[in-house]
């Protein structure tokens, strides 16, 4: 990984750098010549700009998992995902479809640094090396579309029930929508604006009963 994408456990008020060279981005602040972190949680750096992840949304990862991640460097034998957790994930070249040359081959143009892919986490080793794969018939790199961050604890209410929700979601908005259980939701077409505003209602009211019942009847009242 390269020392941009490294992470550390930071807590609130830390240091986290001490340069003029860097911007203060997500959860930080500057003072002096200093970064600081205003939440616990993992630091990260990209193109200088310095954020924190808070602990209390990090995605725990589980063999299994569909994810949808950010390639965040490229290696020579595969890519480096941010997951929104506390550590990156990897893609080797060996959980990508097909054989890669990497003689003949930039890995860059396979995936290239900020390309979205909806993988699967496919080993676990030590609850730090997160190992992902393309090779899944769901997994695929987002070429168009967009993406939201819900809490990762959220992503059972969107789901729903043998996906009652989420079916309920697409069909009402017409929008084409892939769900990471890292807590990122890609999505495509329809009425976009009101997949994100049921997205984040659904986040909000995930503790109520009754809310798919509530987000039909809504429908049913404007359609009136």
């Amino acid at each position: 990984m390269s020392e941009e994408n490294q992470r550390k456990l930071v807590l609130p008020g830390e240091e986290i750098i001490s340069s003029l060279d860097y911007l203060p981005g997500k959860n930080c602040f500057r003072e002096g010549n200093s970064i600081y972190s205003k939440k616990l949680g993992t630091s990260y750096t990209s193109n200088r700009v310095v954020s924190v992840i808070p602990l209390s949304g990090v995605y725990l990862p589980k063999e299994g998992d569909m994810v949808i991640g950010e390639i965040s460097d490229i290696q020579s034998n595969g890519w480096v995902v941010n997951i929104n957790s506390v550590h990156d994930a990897y893609l080797p070249l060996s959980g990508v479809r097909g054989f890669i040359d990497t003689r003949k081959t930039d890995l860059s143009r396979v995936y290239a640094l900020g390309d979205m892919i909806y993988a699967k986490i496919s080993n676990l080793i030590g609850g730090d090396s997160i190992h992902l794969s393309m090779q899944d018939s769901r997994a695929r790199k987002f070429t168009s579309g967009r993406v939201v961050n819900i809490s990762p604890a959220k992503v059972p209410r969107l789901i729903g029930k043998e996906g009652s929700m989420i079916k309920l979601v697409k069909d009402k908005t017409g929008s084409r929508i892939s769900v990471g259980q890292n807590g990122v939701i890609w999505f495509e077409g329809g009425d976009e604006e009101r997949s994100i505003e049921l997205f984040k209602l659904i986040e909000e009211e995930a503790h109520t009963n009754g809310l798919t019942d509530k987000i039909s009847g809504m429908f049913k009242e404007e359609k009136k």
